[in-house]
């Protein structure tokens, strides 16, 4: 069949400058190109990973959006064009990776921060002490102290189990299998290098990761891939994945390409089988339901801590109440720019809500009921910088988790073609020769220098906001204005306009 798709990029040679040494060819992993005297590229397999252009030596190949002049249309885009070629080509369900790259507002970019002037003034980072240290778990609403036998005051209140963590950044939940081995090993390295926390996914534990136990969460997803006494215990601890920003309301596809005999043995399953785990826990259709799930999980782990994560979506407030009274120990809520390594390109772009506006009002329904420090909140799906982390805070989250951004850190461009496997940088891939591509040294510097890099900055933020501690800015919505937001929009989000 002659296919009506156009290709989305162009790649070009300056065959004057090209040596032919053919590096483009041994790194593409789409077979974009050929070589008969000299390097001849298909347009056809180009994704835009730009790694040939990257470990280009002379610099030679460039590569940009394909130039065509098709007739605009407002309602009739290019890729709804494109959409409707590829379906009825195909017949099959369009998939995609990583995060909604449609364009929505992003609430950030309308988002400000106060700062200190004269009668409040700020604090200099470099010569004042900032506290970025925090804790995910359950806080008691007030503490009391006593004095013991020698005359000393100590805690009388009885503290809940906690996790200390250096830094209110953590990482994102990414699967073996979604990801590669090595990707998981520099997240994990650059975790307990910097005392903060990885997220397992639900693929499973791989026994080279052991050894970071305590700076890991282990998830328990819809498969139960990978589940066991072992795993619950050895992390420090459990979060149940009841849904993700990227696709809410529909389960997991690891295709069996990606599923070698390291994935099996790890998710427990046989070898080249795909990994599919329902939409739905089967074992969660209340909120009793999963209240009696959180204890059993505490049972096994030892009465660590157990999180639950959720798609951002219209009730998001009220699941939210009912998850904290149901005795988890903190709400993750991943907004629909979370990114994945395979949805229905249907889902990912029409179903949930942003972060911004899920955040501040599950922030504000917990305040209202009275239960705000039962539970902690950690806000996902979409955090670029440490301003959005800054302003996340403020919202009133515990923490953040970054994904994507951590992916990018160790080379990810964002071609969104996860889900075939052939990944160039060796992130979203199970093949060997790729895989290698990250050493997880190199990989946990990269990651760790980016943790560094946000870290710093956010004490600059804390300074300039007259603040020596994160836990200072939670939830503290006073400091922040908004810009080119209707009535609407700073009502959900409990700020005011700039300029009030």
């Amino acid at each position: 069949m002659k296919t009506f798709i156009p290709p989305d990029f162009r790649v070009y040679i300056e065959h004057e400058r090209c040596r032919r040494c053919k590096r483009c060819l041994m790194n593409c992993s789409f077979d974009a190109y050929t070589f008969q005297d000299r390097v001849t590229p298909d347009d056809s397999k180009c994704v835009g990973c730009n790694r040939c252009a990257v470990f280009c030596p002379e610099h030679a190949i460039t590569i940009s959006n394909t130039p065509i002049g098709y007739r605009e249309h407002p309602l009739w885009s290019m890729k709804a064009r494109k959409d409707i070629w590829k379906q009825s080509e195909t017949g099959g369900v369009l998939l995609t990776g990583m995060g909604n790259d449609q364009p929505f507002r992003i609430y950030w970019d309308h988002i400000v921060i106060d700062a200190c002037q004269v009668t409040n003034p700020s604090i200099d980072p470099l010569r004042e002490p900032m506290e970025l240290r925090t804790y995910l778990g359950k806080k008691p609403d007030a503490v009391s102290v006593k004095m013991d036998r020698d005359g000393k005051l100590e805690l009388a209140t009885e503290l809940l189990p906690q996790i200390e963590i250096n830094t209110p950044i953590i990482f994102a939940a990414m699967s073996y299998g979604a990801v590669s081995l090595n990707v998981q090993k520099s997240i994990a390295m650059a975790a307990k290098e910097f005392g903060t926390l990885w997220n397992t996914g639900e693929g499973g534990l791989h026994e080279d990761l052991y050894h970071y136990g305590s700076n890991t969460i282990v998830q328990v997803a819809s498969g139960r891939f990978g589940v066991s006494s072992e795993y619950l215990k050895i992390a420090v601890a459990s979060e149940i994945k009841i849904g993700q920003g990227a696709k809410p309301g529909i389960g997991g596809h690891l295709p069996g390409e990606k599923v070698n005999l390291d994935v099996s043995k790890t998710r427990m399953i046989p070898q080249g089988t795909d990994a599919l785990s329902p939409a739905p826990q089967h074992d969660i259709y209340s909120i009793e339901d999963l209240r009696q799930l959180i204890y059993a999980i505490k049972e096994a782990n030892g009465y660590k801590p157990v999180g639950v994560k959720i798609a951002a979506v219209h009730n998001v407030a009220a699941i939210s109440s009912g998850i904290a009274r149901a005795g988890a120990d903190w709400i993750y809520i991943d907004g629909f720019r979370g990114g994945t390594g395979a949805s229905p390109t249907i889902i990912r772009d029409h179903i949930g809500i942003p972060i911004e506006l899920a955040l501040a009002a599950v922030d504000e329904r917990l305040r209202q009921e009275g239960i705000r420090n039962s539970v902690s909140i950690i806000a996902a799906g979409g955090i670029r910088n440490s301003g959005d982390v800054a302003k996340a805070i403020a919202l009133g989250a515990d923490t953040v988790a970054i994904g994507t951004a951590a992916l990018v850190a160790l080379g990810c461009s964002l071609c969104q073609k996860c889900y075939t496997g052939n990944c160039a940088w060796g992130i979203t891939t199970q093949r060997p020769e790729l895989v290698r591509r990250i050493d997880p040294e190199v990989g946990a510097e990269r990651i760790y220098n980016l943790l560094r890099g946000w870290s710093l900055e956010l004490k600059e933020i804390l300074g300039a906001l007259g603040l020596n501690s994160i836990e200072s800015l939670r939830g503290s919505r006073e400091r922040l204005r908004g810009i080119g937001l209707n009535e609407v929009e700073l009502r959900i989000l409990g700020i005011k306009h700039a300029g009030e």
